[in-house]
C-alpha cells in the first residue's frame, strides 16, 4: 500500500488545487473531479468505509477505490488497484475486516482487508465474475453470487458449429455459493497475536449452494441467525425477466428451498426484520403493464408466509435503499428535486420525511444498533460529501472536503423555477446563472433534458456529462433543465402523464419552458438550443423534427422511430407500457410519437451522438434520423462512438463529445467556428 502520509496529504491537498485561480474551468478540470459514493459505517459505528472516484487520463477510465476514516478522522486510501476498481465494501459483523470486489486477475473476486492494518488479500478463486456477498452474521462464512460457467460447453459448440446465438436462450444463470472465512488459512503475513493456530496457504474452495436450480439469483440476504438465506430469483438473467421475480428462503439445515412470495409480475427481495420473523419485499403484484411508471409496492411478511401486510401505503412515490434496523424500516425518495431520507413504521406503516441536514441524500448506512449513521449527500452549491453523525441526527461531521475541489471556480448558479405547460400541467425545471448575471441583460438559452423519463434533473454548481454546461454559463448563456412529465419526485399520476403521449406532452413541457422565460425577458429568442440523451435525446429528436423554436438541437442515444426501437431495443416492455401497444396492434400511436414521422418538417442544424453498440437505444435510429435529415437537406452530423453503449463511460471520448458539443452550438448560437484540438 502506498505511504499512508502522503495519499492523506494529497487527500488535503487535493481540494485546493485552483485556489489560487477564479476562473472558468476547463472540460478536463470537470471530468477530472473527484466524487465520493456509497458511506458505510461500521457496525459499532466509530469508523466509515466510503468509495472515491477518480479520473485515470492515462488508462481512460475512471477508478474506484476504497477509503477509511476512523472515529470521524481525515480519511485516507485503503485500496489500490491500478488497473481495475474496488468496490461494494461490507464490513465484518465484528468490525475488524472489509471486504469488497476487485479484479485483480482474470476475474473479479471477494478481497479482504483488516482494519487494523496490512494488505488485502483474496477470499475467493472462482472460474466466474462474482456480482454480490454477503456475510454471515457470525462472520465465518461469505455467501456469493456469481454465474454458471458454460465455457467448456460453449467452446466444445464453438469448435465443432462456429459461431452463433439464440435470441433470448443464450445466458448463465446466477448462482449462490459459500465460502469460508478463515484469514489465518490465506497466505496472509499477519501478527501472532492475530493468529490462533498456524498459517495455511492453500486456496478454500468455495461450494454451490443450491445447484441445478431453473432460475437465476439476483439478491440474497442472511437471516439475522445465519440459519436460513433470503433470495431473489427470476427464470433467467434477461433483464424482462424481472417481471417474473419471486422470492423464496434456503434453509441452511434442511439444505432445502421454499417460495416465499409469488405474485403474476416483480417482486423483490429487500431485508429481514432485525427479529428475523419477517421480511420486507417489495412488489408490483400482478401489474405487468405499467410497472415502468407507477409506484411500487411494500410489504412485511413472516417468515413462514402468514401476515402480509402492506407498509407505506400514505406516500406517493417510490422509495429506494430500504433497510430494516432496530430503529425501524429507511429509505430514500425523490420529494420534487429533493431527496430525503423516509422513516417506516413497520407495524402501522406510517411514513415520515427526516430532517438532515443535506437537500439530497445519496445513500446512507446504519450501525448494527441503529443509533449511529453514515451517509453520502449534497447540497444545491456543493459536491458531494461523506457524513457520520449520531441517529436522530445530532452532531454530523463531515468527513470529506470535496466541494474544496471548486473553490474559485466559476460555477453555476441554480434556482427552481415552474412554469404552466400547454395542457396546464405544472411544470419544475432547473434554471442555472452565470456568476455574473445580469438580470436586465438577455442571454442565450441552452436546454437540457434529461433521460428516464424516470429521471430528474437537480441544482447542482457542475452538471456535465457530455454538455459543458459550466463553460456555457461562463461564456453568457443560461440553461434549463425541465423535469418534463414522466420526472421522479412529483408522485405517480405526474410520472403517468406521458402515457400514449411521450414526446407530444414532453416538447410542450419543454416548449412552454422556454416562453416562460422569454416573457421573463431574459433570453434572446434568436439564440436558443436543446439537447438531451436517451429519453432527453428523444425528446430532443422530436423538437427537431416538430418545432422550428431552436437554432440547433443535439440527440445523443435519442429513439427517432419508436418501431425500429421497439424491434431493436432489450426492453419492449418499456414500449408496450408507454405507447400501450406494438406497431402491429397500435400503428397510430406509434406514428404519432415518433420524430420521424414528421422529417419533412424538419429544418433545424441537428448533431446526432450515439454509441456503437447501444442495445437500449439501438444505433439504427441514429442512422435513420441522419438519413432523413440529410434527404430533406437539413445541415447534421453523425458522431458515433466506438466501443460504447448506451453511454459514454471513458474519461476521454466524453472528453470528445462534451467538444464535439461545444463546437455544434458555437457555430449556430454563438456564430463561431471552433476547431476540437488535436492534443
Amino acid at each position: 500500500m502506498k505511504n499512508r502520509f502522503l495519499i492523506l496529504v494529497a487527500f488535503i491537498c487535493f481540494s485546493f488545487l485552483n485556489a489560487q485561480t477564479s476562473e472558468s474551468p476547463s472540460f478536463e478540470d470537470i471530468i477530472s473531479l473527484r466524487s465520493f459514493y456509497n458511506a458505510v459505517i461500521s457496525p459499532d459505528g466509530s469508523n466509515v468505509v466510503f468509495e472515491s472516484q477518480a479520473t485515470d487520463w492515462k488508462e481512460n477510465r475512471y477508478d474506484r477505490e476504497l477509503w477509511l476514516s476512523k472515529n470521524s478522522d481525515t480519511p485516507f486510501q485503503l485500496t489500490n488497484n491500478l488497473k481495475g476498481n474496488s468496490t461494494g465494501p461490507k464490513w465484518s459483523p465484528d468490525g475488524k475486516w472489509i471486504a469488497y470486489l476487485s479484479k485483480r486477475d482474470e476475474k473479479t473476486q471477494i478481497q479482504a482487508i483488516r482494519v487494523e492494518g496490512g494488505e488485502a488479500f483474496q477470499v475467493t478463486h472462482t472460474d466466474s465474475n462474482i456480482k454480490d456477498f454477503e456475510w454471515s452474521p457470525d462472520g465465518q462464512k461469505i455467501a456469493f453470487l456469481q454465474s454458471e460457467d458454460k465455457s467448456k460447453e460453449e467452446k466444445k459448440r464453438k469448435e465443432k458449429y462456429g459461431g452463433f446465438a439464440i435470441e433470448d436462450e443464450e445466458y448463465n444463470l446466477n448462482q449462490i455459493w459459500l465460502a469460508d472465512f478463515k484469514p489465518a488459512q490465506f497466505n496472509q503475513k499477519l501478527r501472532p497475536d492475530q493468529l490462533k493456530d498456524t498459517i495455511y496457504t492453500e486456496k478454500l474452495k468455495a461450494k454451490i449452494l443450491i445447484d441445478s436450480a431453473a432460475f437465476s439469483i439476483n439478491r440474497i440476504k442472511w437471516s439475522p441467525d445465519g440459519t436460513k438465506i433470503a433470495f431473489e430469483h427470476q427464470p433467467n438473467p434477461l433483464i424482462n425477466s424481472f417481471f417474473k421475480a419471486n422470492i423464496s428462503i434456503y434453509d441452511m439445515d434442511t439444505k432445502s428451498h421454499k417460495i416465499l412470495v409469488k405474485n403474476l409480475s416483480y417482486d423483490g427481495l429487500v431485508d429481514w426484520s432485525p427479529d428475523g420473523k419477517s421480511i420486507l419485499y417489495q412488489s408490483h403484484l400482478n401489474d405487468s403493464t405499467s410497472n415502468y411508471y407507477t409506484n411500487g409496492k411494500l410489504f412485511r411478511i413472516n417468515s413462514d408466509g402468514g401476515q402480509n401486510k402492506q407498509l407505506a401505503v400514505d406516500f406517493d412515490e417510490d422509495i429506494y435503499r430500504l433497510k430494516w434496523t432496530p430503529t425501524g424500516i429507511y429509505g430514500i425518495a425523490w420529494q420534487k428535486t429533493l431527496r430525503p431520507v423516509i422513516k417506516i413504521n413497520p407495524e402501522n406503516g406510517k411514513t415520515k420525511k427526516l430532517v438532515i441536514s443535506a437537500k439530497r441524500i445519496w445513500n446512507y448506512s446504519f450501525s448494527k444498533d441503529g443509533k449511529k449513521m453514515a451517509y453520502a449527500a449534497s447540497n444545491d452549491n456543493d459536491l458531494t460529501e461523506i457524513y457520520q453523525s449520531e441517529y436522530p441526527q445530532k452532531d454530523s461531521k463531515k468527513i470529506t472536503r470535496s466541494t474544496g475541489q471548486i473553490n474559485n471556480w466559476l460555477v453555476a448558479n441554480s434556482e427552481i423555477l415552474s412554469w404552466k405547460s400547454k395542457d396546464g400541467s405544472i411544470i419544475e425545471g432547473i434554471l442555472h446563472k452565470p456568476q455574473n448575471y445580469d438580470p436586465n441583460k438577455k442571454y442565450p438559452l441552452l436546454v437540457i433534458i434529461h433521460g428516464g423519463p424516470t429521471g430528474i434533473s437537480i441544482p447542482s454548481p457542475t452538471p456535465s456529462y457530455v454538455y459543458p454546461m459550466v463553460q456555457w454559463l461562463n461564456k453568457g448563456a443560461l440553461i434549463l433543465r425541465p423535469n418534463y412529465r414522466g420526472s421522479a419526485g412529483y408522485g405517480e399520476s405526474f410520472r403517468s402523464l406521458n402515457v400514449k403521449n411521450l414526446g407530444v406532452g414532453d416538447a410542450w413541457d419543454v416548449l412552454s419552458g422556454v416562453v416562460a422565460l422569454e416573457e421573463k425577458g431574459i433570453i434572446d429568442r434568436n439564440k436558443v438550443g436543446a439537447m438531451g440523451w436517451s429519453q432527453g435525446g428523444y425528446i430532443s429528436a422530436f423538437l427537431t423534427t416538430n418545432s422550428t423554436k431552436f437554432k440547433a438541437i443535439s440527440v445523443g442515444a435519442g429513439i427517432s422511430n419508436w418501431m425500429t426501437y421497439y424491434v431493436n431495443t432489450d426492453i419492449h416492455p418499456f414500449t408496450r407500457q408507454y405507447l400501450k401497444g406494438t406497431p402491429w396492434s397500435d400503428k397510430e400511436i406509434y406514428e404519432k410519437t415518433s420524430p420521424m414521422t414528421n422529417i419533412n418538417n424538419a429544418s433545424t442544424p441537428t448533431l446526432i451522438q450515439h454509441g456503437e453498440f447501444d442495445k437500449r437505444v439501438p444505433v439504427a435510429n441514429a442512422y435513420e434520423l441522419f438519413q432523413g435529415l440529410q434527404d430533406k437537406e437539413v445541415e447534421t452530423e453523425l458522431i458515433i462512438y466506438k466501443g460504447f453503449g448506451h453511454g459514454i463511460n471513458k474519461p476521454k471520448e466524453r472528453l470528445a463529445a462534451t467538444w464535439h458539443n461545444w463546437k455544434w452550438f458555437g457555430k449556430y448560437i454563438w456564430d463561431e467556428e471552433i476547431e476540437v484540438p488535436e492534443e
